[in-house]
């Protein structure tokens, strides 16, 4: 049985606690103590995912980690760190490597303090939502307490992709001072898929009509025109996110079968933000009759400037 599909802003938002202006309190090795045995942490952090704070770190070998407690605490509401308890039930053998996930976690020294801590790398942890959902997919769950994890893990999941992860750890640490890469890369970076999807699973079929009824378009749907990708450009993409809507436009590649631009959008973040907002789209064209005041009242109710749509339509 499938999942409900997630928006974020239905569980609380993603957000990160900034860290401190480059070279300040974050970066833990500049102290007037020696540098500590590797491995230690570097930067420090914390993330809100939905309502959990997760305290995050990076490693002198850039590997980003979760503290073990506050993963486990985000993903079944337990403060504790007996993850093994979780990922090693029979329902996700078939979904997950749960030793390998444990052989994973590493402890580290935390600079300037007598601590150490122990972590899950934010990978791992992405892992075993994935697997959660999955197992939950497939009906391998089978105790109300094993669909409530699926559930938190598909919200978790929804709330940030796993690349994305990286880049919430990097801001919240203050490591992404360090981290030699722009601004849209990094944006992007949410967004990339290394999964295809089928182009009609993700746009359905009630877009299309009523991009039919506002171009006065009476063929069929699976022969609609060509240029009607541009609208898909122009109300989804630029409203969603203007700058994927340029670097889509700038550097596509060269169509190929089963490939669309929305299938290089994550499964997580992009995914569910991009259906979430097709399906708001398809409401606020119901209340039109013609496509430029779909695209008046689109950019009025995303707060943005006025959409440029295809000259086709002019």
């Amino acid at each position: 049985m499938p999942l409900p599909p997630v928006s974020p802003s239905r569980y609380g938002r993603t957000t990160v606690r900034s860290a401190p202006a480059p070279g300040e309190a974050t970066d833990l090795t500049k102290s007037k103590n020696p540098t500590p045995r590797s491995p230690f942490a570097k930067h420090v952090g914390q993330i809100q995912l939905g309502n959990n704070d997760l305290d995050c770190y990076v490693l002198d070998s850039e590997i980003r980690v979760l503290a073990l407690r506050s993963a486990v605490r985000a993903l079944t509401g337990v403060d504790g760190s007996d993850l093994d308890s979780y990922i090693g039930v029979q329902n996700l053998r078939d979904h997950l490597d749960s030793r390998r996930i444990l052989a994973s976690a590493v402890e580290f020294s935390i600079p300037g303090t007598q601590f150490t801590g122990k972590g899950i790398r934010a990978d791992a942890f992405l892992d075993i939502c994935r697997a959660y959902v999955n197992a939950h997919q497939d009906g391998k769950l089978t105790t109300p307490r094993q669909q409530e994890l699926a559930m938190k893990s598909a919200v978790l999941l929804a709330a940030c992709a796993k690349v994305g992860l990286d880049a919430l750890i990097d801001e919240a640490t203050g490591y992404q001072y360090e981290r030699a890469e722009d601004a849209l890369q990094v944006k992007l970076r949410a967004y990339v898929l290394d999964e295809l999807r089928d182009w009609e699973k993700t746009f359905p079929d009630a877009l299309w009509e009523e991009f039919g009824r506002l171009t006065n378009w009476s063929g069929p749907l699976h022969s609609r025109p060509r240029w009607w990708g541009k609208l898909v450009l122009a109300l989804i993409y630029d409203a969603l996110d203007p700058d994927v809507a340029n670097h889509l436009r700038t550097t596509k590649p060269a169509p190929r079968k089963g490939q669309n631009y929305h299938q290089w959008l994550t499964e997580d973040i992009g995914l569910q933000s991009l259906i979430t907002h097709i399906h708001q789209v398809i409401g606020i064209a119901k209340t039109c009759n013609t496509m430029n005041e779909l695209k008046e009242k689109v950019a009025f109710h995303y707060g943005k400037k006025p959409i440029q749509l295809p000259l086709e339509l002019n």
